[in-house]
């Protein structure tokens, strides 16, 4: 058998463009995915396909098009990229068997990346991912089936170009007042990062007597000026600086693909994802009364912990990926379901991350409270005790993978400076939980050879001294 490039992470498959990310490799994940749709009946039910704004993404989902027409699927094709949230949301709208997304998310500008979609707009859990990587696996060496090209699946029918946008607009209207956001007097900079959000924020809070603006909305797959396209504080400097510069009320950024969301608040100073999550939480419990689970992810926070106390919901910790929070959203009906990238699920939505409504949920806290963003900060502090994050990622040569996973698991503390550890699990990675509630994480990234440590504490000094700690056990 040829060697595997084609491996399935946290979220789907990514890779190096031109190196692992071809298009021979692409057009195996999607016979992958037909096969998978064929063996479950769901073939009939049609494949929804998008893309971001990544090199070539367009033309890397033409391929997997083509591929799924060869299979006698019927494809709905995104005319122009399109935010990964409306692509899920389509695929529930058109009733479809799943969903095909071209997109490295927030990796840098050289990745590219395949993620596949279930019928509900939710990411593919491992069960279903193991299915396809089987298939994968025998397409490796049998070959792909069959490929239409496009202008004759376009003829033929099989292929569809669709807007999704207009059906999620109509979906979200549902579950904040767009009006009335629209109408806020708000001044709102917008920063989706050359990535598929381009557009997409300003369109719905134009209109009435909001100032919007837009920075870095062209498509440009260099990612200029930043690492690569994650909402997190080292990206953000010209945001906060436009915040600033401008006098604005908040500054909105979106991932590469808009699954994601990041705050800055009007001073200019980002805002932890912990602290928007627990924000958005507050939100849903306090300023719309509505009650359920919080889900969370173990690198979160325990803000939620104590908001979950206060107004007497449950709260369940999983692992890292929201292919664990989705199956909460679903089976346990939960209010909401984050995970520290910024990336925030909701009740009443797709079992997905959604950084587009988590935007305007945050816009209309800020509305409905009359607070700033660092106003809202500190009164959530008054409820739930001050926290301070923050993480830090340690890029490694793979071959020093298993030796930094020995001497974490070897050299376990009983204390981490001067203070108790409590609690460590291991449910993802090695988490170190404090008397005095702080936490330590330390975990190797499902899609990238980056080792990530996280940390959460009363003050910025107690993170981080968490976070060098975390740096001498692993040996980085």
């Amino acid at each position: 058998m040829k060697d595997n490039p084609i491996k399935f992470g946290t979220d789907g498959w990514r890779g190096i463009i031109a190196r692992d990310f071809t298009f021979d490799n692409v057009r195996i994940c999607a016979q992958g995915v037909a096969d998978y749709l064929k063996q479950k009946g769901l073939d009939k039910q049609g494949l929804v396909i998008g893309y971001d704004t990544r090199f070539a993404s367009e033309d890397f989902a033409a391929a997997a098009a083509e591929v799924a027409a060869g299979n006698g699927i019927k494809v709905y094709l995104c005319p122009s990229a399109t935010p990964t949230p409306v692509i899920s949301y389509g695929t529930v709208a058109l009733k479809a068997g799943g969903a095909i997304v071209i997109t490295a998310s927030h990796n840098p500008g050289a990745w590219n990346g395949f993620k596949y979609k279930c019928g509900d707009g939710s990411s593919a859990p491992d069960d279903v991912t193991a299915e396809i990587v089987n298939n994968i696996n025998s397409i490796v060496t049998a070959g792909i089936t069959g490929q239409i090209p496009l202008v004759e699946a376009v003829k033929l029918g099989t292929v569809e170009y669709l807007d999704l946008t207009p059906a999620y607009i109509k979906q979200i209207a549902g579950l904040v007042d767009l009006d009335g956001l629209r109408n806020a007097g708000l001044k709102v900079i917008l920063d989706p990062m050359y990535g598929a959000g381009s557009g997409c924020l300003s369109d719905i809070l134009s209109g009435g007597n909001n100032e919007v603006l837009e920075i870095n909305g062209e498509r440009n797959p260099l990612f200029p000026g930043i690492q690569q396209p994650e909402p997190i504080a080292a990206n953000l400097g010209k945001l906060s600086a436009t915040v600033r510069e401008r006098g604005a009320d908040i500054g909105i950024a979106n991932d590469g693909d808009a699954d994601r969301v990041g705050i800055v608040d009007e001073k200019g100073v980002f805002l932890s994802t912990l602290h928007v999550f627990a924000l958005l939480s507050l939100y849903l419990l306090e300023v719309r009364n509505e009650r359920g689970l919080i889900a969370k992810t173990i690198n979160t926070t325990i803000m939620l912990d104590r908001l979950a106390d206060i107004y007497g919901v449950p709260v369940k910790d999983t692992p890292i990926g929201f292919k664990y929070i989705a199956p909460l959203l679903t089976d346990e009906n939960a209010l909401i379901g984050g995970e520290e990238s910024g990336g925030y699920g909701f009740r009443g939505h797709v079992p997905e991350r959604d950084g587009i409504l988590a935007a305007l949920y945050f816009l209309d806290l800020m509305v409905k409270t009359d607070k700033t963003p660092s106003q809202l900060v500190d009164y959530l502090h008054s409820k739930v005790g001050t926290h301070h994050y923050n993480r830090v990622d340690i890029h490694f040569p793979e071959s020093e993978r298993q030796a930094i996973v020995e001497r974490v698991k070897n050299n376990p503390p009983s204390e981490i400076n001067g203070v108790r550890v409590e609690k460590t699990d291991t449910i993802d990675g090695f988490r170190f939980i404090m008397a005095d509630e702080a936490w330590l994480l330390i975990r190797f990234s499902g899609t990238e050879p980056v080792l990530r440590i996280y940390a959460e504490s009363s003050t910025p000094a107690g993170v981080e001294g968490l976070l060098q700690s975390g740096k001498k056990l692993a040996g980085v």
